[in-house]
């Protein structure tokens, strides 16, 4: 049996136990079923459940969520269309999200997957400052398919973007 500071109580019956933690107005929890004799330690357990639960939700909140966001393209997609697509990338990237990047090929077109390739690496190069490749290029039956990643410092979560807005 351990007292509730985790010092060692030594070995004791079962009643005995019990009626210690009423006098202690404490629970006994099982904390070593399998152990012989089994360990029982002296404890508030609503307290303890409450502080567990404390935890997990300090740990939850902690933690980021990383959205993959897609943009489609085709490999002869119009110098203009190009941009338009490559701002939306550049949005998210700054918004602290992945982008999964898809050329889709019809018909021929899938016979020259170095016009698909070579559009995503013009589209990393144009955005390496903000972005970085996750990854590579990668023809995937009739898509081509690469992720794109922030970079560290350029990535500005959604809730920093709305406290630095808020200041202003």
């Amino acid at each position: 049996m351990i007292s509730e500071s985790g010092e060692q109580l030594g070995i004791k019956h079962i009643r005995e136990a019990m009626d210690y933690g009423e006098r202690a107005d404490l629970d006994l929890v099982e904390v070593a079923p399998n152990a012989n004799p089994p360990v029982v330690r002296l404890m508030d357990y609503g307290k303890y459940k409450y502080q567990k639960e404390q935890a997990r939700k300090a740990a939850r909140k902690k933690q980021v969520t990383i959205n993959v966001r897609e943009i489609k393209l085709r490999p002869k997609i119009g110098d203009h269309d190009f941009e338009t697509k490559k701002g939306h990338v550049q949005r998210f990237l700054k918004g602290g999200d992945k982008v999964k990047v898809t050329i889709m090929f019809r018909g021929r077109e899938v016979q020259h997957p170095e016009l698909g390739e070579r559009l995503l690496r013009r589209l990393a190069n144009d955005l390496e400052e903000i972005g970085r490749i996750e990854s590579q290029p990668n023809l995937d039956g009739r898509n081509m398919v690469m992720v794109m990643a922030p970079k560290k410092e350029a990535a500005k979560p959604a809730e920093d973007r709305e406290k630095s807005a808020s200041r202003n």
